[in-house]
């Protein structure tokens, strides 16, 4: 009888071990007022991208896909905005979610991309540590280092007030500064 209860035992622990994998919380998105996970991998000259060597500027992170209309609309004023402002008060990182390299090479490669600096988290690792469910989704990182303000899943409508977000945490004498700093 216990040879027989035995591997029923072990059957109905695996499958509770499992069920509770199954319902472990995945990781919670960054908030306002969080530090974000630092390293967002490599950039495309093979260098790590870690946010605290971007510590006194105004730094974007938005993850994206070449699928995402919202996406793709986002990324032309985001990288304008990089030309105007410049890389000393302004940095943005666009990742891309999970596509093939060739897709994103594809991209990033072209002519017509925007200035940016893009990374490709192919894996979704950088994504998993941000907790990225829906794209479009943005973050926008203080001077400090700290979250100012999570934009998650928007059209393309939001853009001029995620932009006036960017604006509004800029130095009075950057904002007024000629373009390209």
């Amino acid at each position: 009888m216990i040879r027989k209860i035995r591997p029923a035992l072990v059957c109905l622990l695996l499958a509770v071990g499992l069920a509770a994998n199954a319902a472990a919380p995945a990781t919670p998105s960054p908030k306002a007022g969080d530090i974000p996970p630092q390293v967002l991998g490599k950039d495309r000259k093979g260098d790590v991208v870690d946010l605290a060597s971007q510590r006194g500027k105004i730094v974007i992170v938005t993850f994206w896909a070449s699928w995402c209309g919202p996406c793709r609309k986002e990324l032309p004023i985001l990288g304008r905005l990089q030309q105007v402002i410049g890389h000393d008060a302004l940095q943005v990182y666009a990742v891309n979610l999970k596509e093939p390299r060739a897709d994103f090479n594809a991209i990033a490669r072209s002519r017509s991309a925007p200035p940016l600096d893009y990374l490709h988290d192919a894996k979704g690792v950088v994504s998993e540590q941000y907790g990225i469910k829906t794209i479009p989704h943005m973050f926008i990182i203080g001077h400090d280092g700290s979250i100012a303000h999570v934009h998650r899943g928007y059209s393309e409508e939001s853009l001029p007030e995620i932009v006036a977000d960017i604006l509004a945490l800029l130095p009075e004498e950057v904002r007024n500064r000629q373009a390209g700093g």
